[in-house]
């Protein structure tokens, strides 16, 4: 049976960032089909290379987030290497970049210049500010995003500093804003004239697009959202509990009918039928009396025990997974959510499977993060380059 092409096939991207939310796009892109030629500088490459734990000298993060990209080492000072990424843009159809804004235009690479030369282009520029306003030309990291755009004040206890997550979640949710709105904009192309656009992305506006009911809430009655710990402010009861062995389970019953039978499953059916609770808000007034009587019951019982009583009554719940816990995991396994690649030595690793899941045309892994420059020949060929020129352009330091 024939493999159905990736829904992206055809489509060329060129990358010129490092580290995380503009290679994430790029390897979102990459994942369904896209050609993704990342251009890397020839002196070490992106730093993401040795990030984090490494095996045999190479981040294992960069196999993940690199994959099926295409590694082309170009010296950005030197202007012949300008000049192949001109080239090389002349066929894109989307660029990605997260330099800080001026920094390409300053190399000759912005994007009057690079839409000049193709104007079907579609710009991807991600930064920490955008490319106008008073912060613009300000360095800014995933950390900075969050705090900018509220979602660190709001995670944590009331009685403690704010915390963060266990991930960089700014620059990933800032690349999933990237790589939505480059598929807006090639939409645009097709249907309405060919012409290309920029697409911007601030790390501080991603996180504060999904910051919910935030803005509203305080313009209109004055309420500050602040950290409330495990909870959801405002919808009750979800929450994070303690079992007897000392295990973490969470669980959502803010539904009303799944309420009720989180009550009956606890044995609490005057809960269950008290009238002022049938509601969120009644739910929500009285949280504290709640979230007592969940954290006595689960305290009650072992971890195993917990679940299975909510899993019968059909009460959303989980126990808090570690990666160890994933690797055994049947929904995970099912889903194929963990799929085994090869790293260089032969060693089998897994990778995170590719979300999302299409039907039809689903997206995979073709090969982990290359190595680096490993396509810088082949690329350049395919661009015209002869090779003597390509030896040339080495000479010169220039790739």
């Amino acid at each position: 049976m024939t493999t159905p092409a990736k829904p992206l096939a055809g489509l060329k991207v060129l990358e010129l960032g490092t580290l995380i939310a503009g290679p994430f796009a790029a390897r979102i892109l990459a994942e369904f089909g896209a050609e993704v030629i990342k251009i890397e500088s020839p002196d070490g490459g992106d730093p993401l290379r040795t990030w984090r734990k490494r095996y045999e000298g190479t981040s294992l993060w960069w196999y993940l987030q690199a994959r099926n990209k295409k590694s082309v080492t170009v010296n950005l000072k030197h202007p012949d290497g300008v000049e192949v990424v001109r080239r090389l843009a002349t066929e894109a159809d989307i660029v990605v970049e997260n330099f800080r804004p001026g920094v390409l235009e300053k190399l000759g690479l912005g994007w009057e210049t690079l839409s000049a030369l193709n104007p079907g282009l579609v710009m991807l520029r991600l930064s920490g500010f955008g490319q106008t306003g008073p912060m613009a030309q300000q360095p800014g990291f995933g950390a900075i995003g969050e705090s900018m755009g509220g979602l660190r004040y709001v995670t944590g206890f009331p009685d403690r500093p704010p915390v963060k997550t266990g991930i960089s979640i700014g620059d990933s949710i800032a690349a999933l804003w990237g790589a939505l709105g480059a598929m807006m904009a090639l939409r645009h192309r097709e249907v309405n004239g060919g012409q290309g656009q920029v697409v911007g992305v601030a790390l501080y506006e991603a996180v504060f697009a999904m910051m919910e009911s935030l803005v509203p809430e305080f313009d209109v009655v004055g309420f500050v959202r602040e950290r409330t710990g495990n909870i959801m402010p405002g919808i009750t009861p979800s929450n994070t509990h303690t079992t007897k062995d000392g295990r973490h389970i969470t669980i959502g019953a803010n539904g009303d009918a799944i309420f009720r039978r989180l009550m009956e499953a606890m044995g609490r059916d005057d809960l269950a039928a008290d009238p002022t609770l049938a509601d969120n808000a009644g739910r929500d007034a009285r949280r504290d009396e709640l979230y007592a009587a969940i954290d006595t019951w689960v305290a009650e019982q072992d971890e195993a025990e917990a679940l299975d009583t909510l899993a019968t009554a059909e009460v959303p719940a989980s126990r808090i997974y570690s990666v160890a816990d994933m690797f055994t995991d049947p929904q995970f396994l099912a889903r194929d959510m963990l799929q085994t690649v090869k790293l260089p030595d032969g060693r089998d690793c897994r990778m995170p499977g590719v979300v999302p899941k299409l039907s039809t045309t689903p997206g995979g892994t073709e090969w982990i993060g290359p190595a680096l420059g490993q396509h810088t020949d082949a690329v350049l060929e395919a661009l015209g380059y002869t090779p003597a020129q390509i030896e040339a352009l080495h000479q010169a330091g220039a790739i």
